[in-house]
């Protein structure tokens, strides 16, 4: 994979980690998670049974505010918001009814909304963070893990936190031994948990 600086598969039969190896591919991609994964390393292993993905995100910087994809008027204390991108538009009128009330928003025409706000609040509508791309970035990963792991691997534990992330899923209960081998996968990376 181009795009992620580590990525290995380790399996003791070379059919089925070539299969996962193109499995993890795929999903990836179908997934967007190619932006978001820096190392990835996959270790597998039926006759255990387990599944143990571990990896590093890359950082995501990009919070989407009202200025990236609207046009901010401000007129004394009234502010027009002139939208470009209807993207973001639901998940901004949730955000101005939540702080301000519905009753304080007004919309009237599709990409138009109207607030009538103190000059400090104006002031700060234009640089609002709408979306954070990182709020989901954890339930995606882990969604992606499970779609490449076993069928029938039900016992699970997963980890995100500080850019590091692991998967672990097995058919039989997980034991500190788990552990141990999540910590052996991430020094083959070159990094610790």
């Amino acid at each position: 994979m181009l795009s992620i600086e580590y990525f290995q598969v380790e399996c003791y039969d070379e059919t089925g980690r070539e299969y996962y190896e193109q499995l993890a591919e795929v999903v990836l991609l179908d997934h967007n998670m190619l932006r978001v994964v820096h190392k990835l390393h996959i270790f597998i292993d039926p006759r255990i049974p387990i599944f143990v993905a571990t990896g590093v995100t890359k950082t995501i910087h990009s919070h989407i505010t009202v200025n990236d994809f609207a046009n901010v008027q401000i007129e004394g204390g009234k502010v027009t918001i002139a939208i470009g991108e209807e993207t973001y538009l639901s998940e901004l009128l949730r955000i101005l009814w939540e702080k301000f009330g519905k009753d304080h928003v007004d919309q009237p025409d599709r990409f138009t909304i109207i607030l009538n706000l103190t000059k400090e609040e104006a002031q700060k509508i234009a640089d609002m963070v709408v979306v954070d791309p990182s709020e989901n970035l954890y339930r995606d990963l882990i969604y992606a893990l499970q779609v490449i792991a076993p069928e029938g691997f039900k016992v699970r534990r997963q980890y995100y936190g500080k850019e590091r992330f692991y998967y672990i899923a097995s058919e039989n209960t997980l034991t500190e031994s788990a552990d141990v081998l999540i910590r052996e996968k991430f020094a083959l990376m070159g990094e610790s948990l």
